[in-house]
């Protein structure tokens, strides 16, 4: 199946990482699927990946304080700080290692309806072209990006199946 046939686009140039990607589900739930722990521990992070969260506050100001659990065993100690907040249209952030990291990045999500559909676009800007490069290379942003918004439109459309059964 092509990128355009499941509805991810991407683009990658100086600073900046966008990814997009229309999700089958509607705006109020695609943005719903961020803003709670017990949706985030089911399809955050790229395939194979689990997430183990030690602090989350879901507001402007708030924290995630979690760790990734790589298929090999790795840990990846993430620390995110929402910086706005805009249900259901927008959601940004500073997301780095750890509370202070220099090489943090500003991240900015946004939900779009479209149709039935929810558009969604993650942009990531890196304080520098070197820092981005170092990203999609050491860390697999790009791949890894995609694979979460993969991540959560299965786990949207379990959700709908869910609602429609009850």
């Amino acid at each position: 199946m092509s990128e355009a046939e499941v509805g991810a686009a991407l683009s990658a140039n100086g600073r900046e990482i966008m990814i997009s990607r229309v999700i089958d589900a509607p705006r109020e739930l695609v943005f719903e699927a961020f803003t709670q722990v017990r949706h985030l521990a089911r399809w955050w992070g790229p395939h194979g990946f689990t997430t183990t969260t030690r602090a989350f506050e879901f507001r402007a100001g708030g924290v995630w304080e979690f760790v990734m659990h790589g298929p090999d065993g790795t840990d990846y100690p993430e620390w995110i700080t929402w910086t706005e907040i805009v249900p259901p249209e927008r959601i940004a952030m500073r997301h780095g290692e750890h509370r202070d990291d220099p090489n943090a990045f500003e991240s900015v999500l946004t939900f779009a309806t479209s149709g039935e559909s929810t558009q969604v676009d993650m942009l990531a800007v890196f304080a520098t072209e070197e820092l981005r490069d170092e990203a999609v290379r050491k860390h697999g942003a790009i791949e890894g990006g995609r694979q979460t918004l993969a991540g959560l439109a299965a786990y949207v459309a379990e959700l709908g199946r869910d609602s429609q059964s009850h």
